[in-house]
């Protein structure tokens, strides 16, 4: 067996110095030693996108990152994306609009939903769509989802 190793991660702009299997991805370090649970072990093979976390600004799949690779990095999290006890404006559209059902898939689609925002803050549905297509729903039709995203944009009051 491996000896754990060191590494020290900024998750939600504050620093974790950590010791971790040189195996463990960002995900199980985050639900497990950070007790971040708010991403979620969906497929555990990068196709759900329920464990989706920001890395410097890109979308990125927790289950498939090894912690150690994002030692040094930006990372955020749902639970980084509420400002000052607030919901972020994605969140609070998603709950708006009905968005919300069992729940499972949200804080993969309310990050996917920031950084899409980021990078383009005016995007059109079907941008919405490409911007949330890696990311998997049981429940939805994703038309209040794309709503919801459309709302919280520079754009778009729905």
């Amino acid at each position: 067996m491996s000896e754990a190793i060191p590494i020290s991660l900024t998750v939600n702009g504050r620093t974790h110095r950590l010791f971790v299997q040189p195996w463990h991805t960002l995900l199980q370090v985050l639900r497990e030693q950070i007790s971040l649970t708010g991403s979620k072990r969906g497929c555990n093979q990068g196709v759900c996108g329920a464990c989706s976390v920001m890395i410097d600004g890109a979308v990125m799949r927790g289950c498939l990152t090894l912690a150690a690779d994002a030692a040094g990095r930006e990372i955020v999290t749902v639970e980084g994306l509420a400002v000052g006890g607030a919901l972020s404006p994605v969140q609070q559209a998603l709950l708006d609009h009905g968005a919300v059902q069992c729940g499972f898939c949200m804080p993969g689609m309310a990050v996917a939903a920031t950084a899409l925002l980021a990078d383009n803050p005016s995007p059109s549905d079907a941008e919405i769509r490409d911007g949330l297509s890696g990311n998997l729903c049981r429940c939805s039709g994703y038309v209040k989802v794309v709503e919801a995203v459309r709302s919280a944009s520079a754009g778009g009051a729905s």
